[in-house]
């Protein structure tokens, strides 16, 4: 089983930077947790935040998210051109392509919408994501 972690996220990375700081509480295990960022920015911030490891770009992503057993991020990671257009179709495609679950949260983005989606604060989506992963890491899911 990979237990491995690897958080997406973009423009100024706080999504990603609040959800490692989550899961560096609540998991009893030091579990590797690599940070795959949209910019460089995205990518130290979650760094700053406990990530074991991290990367940056459309190639880092490309290759490193079959290296986990899960994916987290905000919902806009799988579609392209969201995130003010730093999610590229390639990365997009390769985050849906990975052999692993992936975790997304529901946030607003201007691409899409989810009708019939309840509106949940942001700090409630990342606990609820971040206790996904430990139920999935205690039953041998990943």
């Amino acid at each position: 089983m990979n237990k491995t972690i690897i958080v997406i996220d973009g423009m100024g990375g706080g999504i990603g930077a609040q959800l490692i700081s989550r899961l560096r509480e609540i998991l009893s295990d030091p579990q590797e947790i690599i940070a795959l960022g949209a910019n460089f920015g995205a990518t130290e911030r979650m760094l700053k935040a406990g990530a074991t490891k991290g990367a940056t770009g459309e190639n880092a992503i490309r290759v490193s998210v079959r290296l986990g057993g899960f994916i987290v991020g905000p919902i806009g990671i799988i579609i392209p051109n969201s995130m003010m257009g730093e999610i590229t179709p390639v990365m997009a495609d390769a985050i849906l392509a990975a052999p692993c679950e992936r975790i997304l949260l529901p946030v607003k983005n201007e691409h899409f919408t989810l009708p019939g989606l309840e509106v949940t604060p942001l700090a409630k989506a990342i606990e609820l994501a971040a206790d996904a992963v430990k139920e999935r890491l205690a039953k041998g899911d990943a």
